[in-house]
């Protein structure tokens, strides 16, 4: 397991002991858990992700820390757009569907603002970072 897989695994850990709650360098983030299927693989997938509430929608970033590639749970929502979501304690059906642009702007430039590490992210990148909403199955 790599490094990076190991330390999403502890936070996930963490984020299921404690209701959603984690400590460290995501403490006080809003933090839900992604659960896709692999594109290629067709395998249960999971991963912490940092979100932004916007209404009855929760919005996640396909950053990958400022790589210069998407990272793959954004292909796998992109190939299977039926995901499952945990959020505090509770875990349920959702829909995954990218921003277009004309919706993804104002969200985007509100987050960098709330959380600047995010317009680092974009400079790292050198790529759109593309915006996934998911609502509710």
């Amino acid at each position: 397991m790599t490094e990076f897989a190991e330390m999403n695994k502890k936070v996930m850990e963490e984020f299921r002991e404690n209701g959603g709650k984690v400590g460290g360098m995501f403490e006080g983030a809003p933090l839900l858990i992604l659960t896709t299927t692999g594109a290629k693989s067709g395998k249960t997938r999971e991963n912490p992700l940092m979100y932004r509430p916007d209404g009855d929608r929760f919005i996640i970033f396909a950053s990958m820390a400022g790589a210069p590639t998407n990272p793959s749970w954004y292909y796998n929502v992109k190939a299977n757009p039926d995901v499952t979501i945990e959020v505090g304690a509770e875990r349920f059906a959702a829909r995954a569907r990218e921003l277009p642009p004309e919706e993804r702007e104002g969200l985007w430039e509100a987050h960098k603002a709330d959380v600047p590490q995010f317009a680092e992210y974009e400079k790292q990148a050198g790529r759109v970072i593309p915006l996934v909403e998911l609502t509710r199955a």
